[in-house]
């Protein structure tokens, strides 16, 4: 028999591919659920299970939070990237590294097709596919419900009609879950004008009080809080811990798909947020004015293609070097305050802060100029302003 693999899920839409492509298109299914931080032990044998209900011939669960991190997030980070200056890119990313993960082991297994549950509505099609496309060129890429056009309604007549029968009830939300944060899709996010009430989001809120927090970094990594070393994946999931039940990190994104269309969803970033702006502000102090402003430019291109699924791009892993290269001095401890739905940035101690150059204090006093130097640095400095108006007014 043929083989395909299954981008699995569970749900609705990967069940009645799992029974599709077994009973209808005569393949062997092997399905794969792919970590990227959102996958506890618990959840993990639960998709087991369902995989096993649906006969599926061997399902996997491959874990790649670390490896999203190392060539993922932490170049989020070093960029400061923020789609629309809102959203830090928390499932189209992992989306990329899923789809890697499945076409790897589609190749790995000699598989003859890979399968994934996608409509023909979003972003996710593409980013598989494209991945796809480029991992695993001589595989066919099989996606029922896109093709089909299926409602719900006949998705789960077909799996009743193969003896699969389960309360398929839609949420009224879908969610996302993983180490880069979490999104929040469907009721009011369908529309332009309406803002998701508090028991959308996934994490509660708990705490009415302040707390201070000290994210530490080195070479542009967070690696520690509150003075504890930890590895990057670790402070992540702390900094989660510690401010999500504030509130923190909620907001909807509203920005333009790849398929062209207008798309409005709901998420919740707390360590995200708080690490990109507090890694934005050392920056602040220890970079020059000329890093900062290519870093800018280049990391939101970073994140139109990754987000975009273009992360195979070679010119990706020219901006990694460059973002990398910029993050030599990027080392020190930022002070955040946590307040219910909020936070603050209090400031930086780092052995690289510009500002405690003695060459002059803003505002205060210099020791590296005389006025003298000023006024002449000045008076050169209008030259090219005082020859264009002089020769325009005339």
């Amino acid at each position: 028999m043929k083989k395909v693999v299954l981008a699995f899920s569970g749900g609705l839409d990967t069940s009645y591919c799992a029974i599709h492509l077994a009973k209808d298109l005569d393949y062997e299914v092997y399905s794969a659920a792919v970590n990227t931080g959102g996958f506890d032990a618990a959840e993990q044998k639960e998709l087991e299970q369902k995989a096993k209900e649906l006969g599926i011939k061997h399902h996997v669960c491959l874990d790649v939070e670390q490896q999203f991190y190392e060539e993922g997030i932490k170049y989020l980070i070093f960029g400061n990237v923020l789609k629309n200056h809102t959203y830090p890119l928390s499932v189209s990313a992992e989306r990329v590294f899923q789809a890697m993960a499945i076409a790897t082991y589609a190749k790995e297994m000699g598989a003859d097709a890979i399968a994934h549950g996608s409509t023909g509505a979003g972003n996710d099609q593409v980013r598989f596919d494209l991945i796809f496309n480029v991992i695993a060129p001589d595989l066919e890429i099989i996606t029922p419900i896109r093709d089909q056009k299926l409602s719900r309604e006949e998705e789960v007549e077909y799996l009743k009609s193969h003896g699969i029968d389960k309360d398929w009830k839609k949420a009224k939300y879908s969610i996302n879950q993983g180490l880069w944060g979490t999104s929040v899709g469907g009721a009011e996010t369908l529309t332009s004008n309406q803002y998701l009430p508090e028991e959308a989001w996934p994490t509660s809120i708990e705490h009415s009080d302040t707390q201070i927090v000290e994210i530490n970094f080195e070479k542009g990594e967070p690696v520690g809080i509150n003075g504890e070393i930890l590895d990057p994946v670790s402070t992540i999931k702390r900094l989660t811990e510690l401010a999500a039940p504030f509130g923190i990190g909620r907001d909807i994104h509203i920005g333009d798909t790849i398929i062209g269309i207008k798309g409005r969803v709901g998420f919740e970033a707390a360590a995200p947020l708080i690490i990109i702006e507090a890694h934005r502000l050392l920056e602040k102090h220890v970079l020059g004015k000329w890093q900062l402003y290519w870093k800018d430019q280049l990391g939101e291109f970073y994140g139109m293609l990754m987000h975009e699924g273009q992360f195979l791009d070679p010119v990706m892993r020219d901006i990694e070097a460059f973002l990398e290269h910029a993050q030599t001095h990027v080392s020190g401890k930022v002070i955040v305050k946590l307040e219910p739905k909020r936070f603050e940035l209090q400031g930086i101690e780092s052995k690289y802060d510009l500002m405690q150059s003695k060459a002059g204090q803003y505002g205060e006093m210099n020791a590296g100029w005389s006025g003298e130097d000023v006024k002449g640095f000045t008076k050169i400095l209008s030259n090219s302003l005082l020859i264009q108006q002089g020769v325009n007014d005339d």
